[in-house]
């Protein structure tokens, strides 16, 4: 059984860290229930294992936090879905890089529900949507902008950290790093790309899409 739990308000990097590890703890003991934690955080930075610290270029903009999980530089703040998922990954295939496809392809069939068409490219961690109304990019192909980013880390085989998707965050927040540290493409949200989508839409579309990629543990 995969327990939902929805924050109504925002909560702190440091909170959150705290209860995914209590979570995380009584998965592999087996005395917790795996978890779905969709929730908000206050605008900050976080670090990730691969962090360049060259990428963050406004250090005093916001509370910046060292993260265990992989990948490097992202932002979280308000009118940005954070999907933590706390999954048990020993028996849900033991590979790592499948269990990263599964929540990529999540997102996207999640995406899809308001028509999106997300996309994964190699080399730039998260899923990306294609902008054919702005400029070509640098390499002359069709721009393209990131709307969602995946992180994780893994203990004895439990998952933690995750995705987070941009519905309607203020984007300028992202002008103090360097996104996962991409510098040829831009970010976007739902809302951005011309979408009326609430937090709580997204919500129903994660849940309508998990099962086919997560489906119940026998």
């Amino acid at each position: 059984m995969v327990e939902w739990i929805t924050s109504t308000s925002l909560v702190s990097y440091d909170a959150a860290c705290a209860e995914m590890e209590r979570r995380v703890a009584g998965i592999i003991d087996g005395s917790m229930n795996e978890a779905i934690w969709l929730l908000e955080h206050p605008p900050l930075y976080t670090a990730g294992t691969s962090a360049d610290p060259s990428d963050l270029t406004d250090p005093n903009r916001f509370d910046v936090f060292e993260s265990k999980r992989g990948g490097q530089y992202t932002y979280h703040g308000p009118g940005q879905r954070v999907i933590y998922t706390m999954l048990d990954v020993n028996k849900r295939g033991r590979d790592v890089r499948a269990f990263v496809q599964s929540l990529e392809a999540w997102v996207i069939d999640a995406l899809g529900e308001f028509n999106v068409t997300g996309h994964i490219r190699d080399g730039r961690v998260g899923v990306w949507v294609e902008r054919p109304e702005k400029p070509l990019g640098p390499n002359g192909g069709m721009a393209e902008d990131k709307v969602a980013a995946i992180g994780i880390r893994l203990r004895k085989w439990v998952s933690f950290h995750g995705i987070s998707i941009n519905v309607e965050p203020d984007l300028s927040h992202f002008d103090g790093i360097v996104p996962c540290g991409i510098t040829d493409h831009g970010v976007t949200s739902l809302v951005d790309l011309g979408l009326p989508v609430t937090m709580d839409d997204l919500d129903v579309a994660l849940r309508k899409t998990f099962e086919t990629h997560f489906p119940a543990i026998i």
